[in-house]
């Protein structure tokens, strides 16, 4: 039985996304579950979180391991070869990573044309392309034991993304308080329609599969609304408007509910995760340790209000993280 994928996409970058991954990785780590997290934008970014300088230079060395990073476990389809078996990264003992790579970028105009080739050819190569996420994700989580897969992919509608989601059953939606996060909403709901039809039925027409094909249900379990002003612990009145126009934009993009009445606001709102407040003077202080905020302590600078914030944050992940447990398990 494959691993639950869960992926954290939103057609509009700046919103946390990936913060937000590396934030949950290690906060299901802390609950007891074992956790493969997967970087699948070629920015790499939740490598960098993860990673210090040398052992960044060790990853992309000439001389790394072979099927260090996602491109170089999926890079022999490019040519003559197949897929290889991750090598991964070690984080803790419950906590491992498949890293990013921006060769990965190269490997989107690969996947587009074998998308397009449906139909007009023998569909092993094809199926074995567009799958090869699933492939390497599903293999790293049995190697880890993981009980989860948590992905991070770029803000954008490409094919690389297209894949990510193919392999993904479960998706959580991370959004700015601003016009553009809902503008990305109003284009991710039609895409994820798309590519989850378009999936079906390519999947359907392989009436004899050779190995293991995802199902690709994709499926929205809500947003997650970060990154704003807070002014005695309410979002600051500019954002207001753009906020409470989440919940009916949600419902009508990704749920396909046109009629009203819709929420108000998140906080009306069942689709609505969490609101996650901006730790803003911690996020520098966590990057110069390379740990999350809520491990941050005394000896990294966490004082005073600081020490407060670092436990406000604990309890604020900690809820967001259970949350999205249920609501894949009520899925």
């Amino acid at each position: 039985m494959a691993v639950p994928v869960l992926t954290f996409f939103n057609n509009k970058g700046g919103v946390g996304k990936t913060s937000l991954v590396y934030h949950l990785a290690w906060m299901y780590s802390n609950l007891g579950l074992k956790v493969l997290a997967v970087d699948l934008d070629p920015q790499a970014n939740l490598t960098s979180m993860f990673l210090d300088e040398d052992q960044l230079v060790a990853l992309y060395a000439n001389s790394s391991p072979p099927a260090s990073t996602i491109f170089k476990c999926v890079e022999p389809l490019t040519k003559v070869g197949d897929l290889q078996s991750p090598n991964l990264q070690g984080i803790t003992d419950t906590l491992h990573l498949i890293p990013g790579d921006l060769d990965l970028a190269g490997f989107e105009d690969t996947l587009s044309v074998e998308w397009n080739s449906f139909g007009t050819r023998e569909p092993y190569r094809a199926f074995r392309i567009l799958t090869a996420f699933f492939t390497v994700m599903q293999d790293g989580a049995e190697q880890a034991e993981a009980d989860i897969i948590l992905a991070d992919v770029g803000p954008n509608l490409g094919a690389i993304n297209r894949s990510a989601l193919i392999a993904t059953q479960f998706v959580v939606v991370p959004l700015g308080a601003d016009l553009f996060s809902l503008q990305g909403l109003r284009n991710l709901g039609p895409t994820l329609h798309d590519w989850r039809t378009q999936w079906g039925k390519q999947k359907d027409n392989w009436e004899s599969p050779q190995f293991a094909l995802p199902c690709g249900s994709m499926q929205p379990i809500g947003y997650v609304v970060q990154q704003y002003g807070v002014r005695l612990d309410r979002p600051v009145q500019a954002y207001d408007k753009w906020i409470n126009r989440m919940p009916q934009e949600y419902a009508r993009s990704l749920l396909g509910q046109e009629n009203p009445p819709y929420p108000f606001s998140p906080d009306e709102d069942e689709n609505a995760i969490a609101t996650i407040r901006h730790y803003r003077s911690l996020v520098p202080m966590a990057q110069e340790a390379r740990k999350p905020i809520f491990h941050l302590t005394t000896a990294d600078g966490a004082r005073g209000g600081h020490a407060t914030a670092a436990k406000d944050a604990h309890h604020d992940f900690e809820d967001l993280a259970r949350k999205i447990r249920k609501n894949m398990c009520d899925a």
